[in-house]
């Protein structure tokens, strides 16, 4: 309903007319008759401004993904610019990634026992088909003279039987070599950081999303709790205003429970971190105590989204390392099956020609061993095991990083709200500001509404009645 400021020409409403008593309650009680419809609407708004405020808290932790307003001063991974915002983690996409993969690789995941989980033979039989098809394609790069000038006349006329299967021997060592080397070398290999922070930087929407997959409980609760944590508030806000006759206990108060629903919310989701007894009652926070729930969601989430066998080989094949192992191991096929078997040696430039145009072709081949690698490494139940044995404190920090993350700026936004809240209810209280007559309106549109109404099925029965009686003449 719209709210409108009386003009400064109209009498304010005061307490004058109230009765005056040395009993703070029969005052309070008093006032409250006087105007009994402004003091029960303040537990309802601190409501309002309490689900508002929490309601505004998550959308700033995710949104927006990119910097919003005047870009007059913005400071690198600081979401609040000088007129502007960027949610919490789009903005702080970097360092948040950083911890957890930190938190992956010290307490979830060997990378190298990972992929010792790979079967070299299981490669090669996957690949091997492949092989061929690449050298066609790498071939039919070479410059035609070129190839006329240092290959054999057999190259162009096909190969024997024999010579087909010891090629194919040939195929099935050099992928089965390249495996190996590649599980000796993984760690100078695959940078699982550098794999994470790639995807992570290039769609900053996928981190929010792991959050809010994993915290999709607690994102509602921190919501729906400023509902009745701001009404609980409310109440004491009302007495205050009731016995207090000061009207900026209004103005205060609200901005108190904004800034409090958004602390217990906070607090409420983390905080026990270990089970605490209470009473008949054991507390512990919200999010820790659905770590079994979170440990499945973040596994399927990180192993199918983030760690998935096509992310890896994208990750591996730009690798300076895995270039050097490549070129290592195709150079040596080149030469063996080019020197040792057809007779003929080539030339450094084509070697180093055709080494660069396989590792080109390469990611068109790779994508035969997605399905078996992803089973192969299993990282999804490796990741959910190893979450769901974690204590309570290596648990609490998988999400809490992103509420902590300029959390007093959060609270502080939540006060400002209740702030203004609370000077609109201040203005309802002191009569500066009064709500319209709308019931009065409402009725008087009721009415007007009806009577067209009559009229219109007045006017329409009269014309039938001429209709059916022509004959008839009015009376003079």
């Amino acid at each position: 309903s719209r709210l409108w400021l009386e003009d400064s020409t109209r009498s304010e409403v005061d307490n004058s007319d109230i009765p005056k008593s040395r009993n703070p309650f029969t005052r309070a009680w008093r006032k409250f008759k006087a105007r009994p419809g402004t003091y029960l609407i303040i537990p309802c708004v601190a409501a309002a401004v309490g689900w508002i405020t929490n309601w505004m808290a998550v959308q700033m932790i995710f949104y927006p993904i990119k910097f919003r307003g005047i870009p007059l001063y913005v400071k690198e991974e600081v979401p609040l610019g000088l007129l502007g915002w960027q949610g919490i983690v789009p903005c702080k996409t970097r360092p948040m990634s950083e911890v957890m993969v930190t938190m992956v690789t010290n307490q979830l995941l060997s990378v190298k026992e990972v992929f010792q989980r790979i079967s070299p033979f299981r490669v090669a039989r996957l690949l091997s088909p492949r092989v061929p098809m690449m050298v066609q394609e790498v071939l039919a790069d070479l410059p035609l003279p070129q190839l006329a000038q240092q290959a054999p006349e057999a190259v162009f006329r096909g190969l024997p039987p024999e010579t087909q299967k010891l090629l194919h021997g040939y195929n099935r060592k050099f992928l089965q070599d390249m495996v190996k080397a590649l599980q000796k070398n993984i760690d100078n290999i695959f940078d699982i950081q550098k794999c994470v922070q790639t995807q992570m930087l290039a769609d900053r929407t996928l981190l929010g999303k792991l959050f809010q997959k994993c915290g999709s409980a607690e994102l509602d609760f921190l919501t729906n709790s400023g509902l009745w944590f701001g009404f609980i508030l409310g109440i004491i806000q009302m007495l205050v205003a009731l016995f207090w006759e000061n009207p900026w206990s209004l103005s205060i108060g609200g901005a108190i429970v904004g800034y409090a629903t958004n602390w217990l919310a906070l607090k409420w989701i983390f905080e026990p971190v270990n089970p605490t007894r209470f009473g008949p009652f054991v507390l512990q926070g919200q999010f820790l105590r659905r770590q079994k729930e979170v440990s499945k969601e973040f596994s399927h989430f990180f192993a199918t989204k983030i760690l998935n066998a096509e992310e890896l080989w994208k990750s591996i094949l730009q690798e300076p390392s895995f270039v050097a192992l490549f070129s290592q191991h195709f150079s040596k096929l080149f030469h063996t099956v080019s020197h040792g078997l057809l007779r003929y040696k080539p030339e450094p430039e084509t070697v180093r020609f055709c080494t660069r145009k396989a590792l080109g072709k390469l990611p068109l081949h790779v994508p035969v061993l997605y399905k078996y690698m992803d089973n192969a490494l299993d990282l999804e139940d490796s990741l959910r095991v190893k979450m769901e044995q974690m204590t309570s404190e290596q648990f609490e920090r998988v999400l809490h990083p992103i509420f902590e993350e300029d959390e007093l700026t959060l609270i502080l936004a939540g006060a400002f709200l209740g702030l203004a809240a609370g000077l609109v209810q201040q203005g309802l209280e002191t009569g500066k500001i009064k709500f319209p007559p709308l019931w009065k309106h409402f009725r008087s549109l009721l009415q007007r509404v009806k009577g067209f109404c009559r009229n219109q099925i007045s006017s329409r029965f009269s014309h039938q009645s001429d209709i059916d009686n022509p004959d008839e003449t009015p009376d003079l």
